[in-house]
């Protein structure tokens, strides 16, 4: 009995025109691939670009020595006003728009107190006339309104830091009405050192807005 090679299914050729067709898509997909992943790395590439440019840009807002300030520190429309305050040494100024007041604050207007106790300072400020909603910032200062406009800030210690406890600040938002009040307290008495108090806008400190002469 004759041995006999098994019998193979007869190879099927593939058209050349299917070859390429697989050829192309195989191409097509592989761009398409290379594509994404270029997108992906621009996006990457332009996302970090975007992140550096906003960690290096400055920080907008409060000025820079009011960085960490509690907001204790700077005033608290909730506390006992200046002159409210039992057994205190009181003193009493009407605010004066002054000439650096910035356009559209002409009908600014107000009084400022300041108590002085056992228990330290306590200054109050109430003013009218304000931008609703806009924030503004207040300092006892160390010369009158007529020289110079009030000077520098007061300090307790002469040339130390300039934010609280060694300055005294208030910051405060006027309400819809244009109008605010707060007060803030120092542990400290400023004697007769600080005989004026100045209002600034907060976003233009150097248009000092108004200003009240204290006299002991």
């Amino acid at each position: 009995m004759s041995r006999h090679s098994p019998i193979r299914p007869p190879m099927r050729r593939v058209p050349s025109r299917t070859r390429l067709a697989v050829a192309c898509a195989t191409a097509a997909t592989a761009a398409l691939l290379a594509g994404c992943g270029g997108d992906s790395a621009e996006s990457a590439s332009s996302s970090e670009d975007r992140t550096a440019t906003a960690s290096s840009s400055p920080h907008s807002g409060h000025s820079g020595d009011m960085d960490g300030m509690d907001g204790a520190a700077m005033g608290d429309p909730s506390a006992t006003p200046a002159n409210r305050l039992p057994d205190a040494e009181l003193v009493e100024a009407t605010l004066e728009p002054l000439d650096t007041r910035p356009p559209g604050m002409d009908d600014v207007a107000g009084t400022a107190w300041l108590a002085q106790s056992t228990e330290g300072t306590t200054v109050t400020v109430s003013l009218t006339g304000l931008e609703p909603g806009e924030a503004y910032m207040a300092h006892l200062h160390e010369r009158s309104c007529s020289t110079d406009n009030g000077g520098d800030h007061f300090q307790f210690e002469k040339g130390g830091a300039t934010t609280p406890p060694n300055e005294v600040h208030l910051m405060f938002t006027a309400d819809e009405s244009g109008a605010a009040t707060t007060t803030v307290n120092n542990a400290r008495r400023t004697g007769d050192d600080a005989v004026a108090l100045v209002v600034h806008p907060h976003a233009a400190m150097d248009n000092r807005l108004a200003c009240a002469d204290f006299e002991f």
